[in-house]
């Protein structure tokens, strides 16, 4: 197996660690799944107890990037203090990955998003610098759930 990136992110899941790497995999390209391995015998340690079946090291690619994931239990649940920023060539490839990404309206705003898992993605323009670089600009993008290129462009 190739050796994973220097630095890679950890997603922990409560329990659905496998469908969130299906699923991301379908939506970015150049990605794929690279391994899975299952907890082993519940009777090795108590921490195993009840997940048989679940996933105790994912490890998949999105788009280039190497990740790994786990199966945790509720412990531990995402926040927006950690998001992935997609930068994106045009309106056209922001639509397709807001329409995939984005399922919790109340999170919306700026070009961020959270997915069904509780994820938080920023999708914004590559060139997202020169499109907010004056105070209407600003204006406008703060008052955006998803960035739509033309209306910073016309601020």
């Amino acid at each position: 197996m190739a050796e994973l990136s220097p630095i890679t992110p950890c997603l922990w899941f409560d329990d659905r660690a496998r469908e969130a790497m299906e699923y991301y995999v379908d939506v970015f390209p150049d990605s794929r799944i690279r391994s899975i391995e299952e907890y082993p015998d519940e009777s090795l340690d108590e921490h195993f107890a009840g997940m048989r079946g679940k996933v105790l090291n994912g490890q998949f690619t999105l788009n280039g990037m190497d990740f790994v994931c786990l199966d945790g239990g509720p412990l531990f649940t995402f926040s927006e203090s950690i998001s992935f920023v997609v930068r994106c060539a045009d309106q056209a490839e922001i639509d397709r990955y807001w329409t995939r990404l984005s399922h919790v309206p109340e999170s919306e705003q700026c070009g961020w998003c959270k997915d069904r898992f509780g994820v938080s993605w920023q999708i914004i323009p590559a060139n997202m610098g020169e499109l907010t670089r004056t105070p209407a600009q600003i204006q406008v993008m703060m008052g955006q759930k998803k960035i739509v290129i033309a209306e910073l462009e016309n601020a």
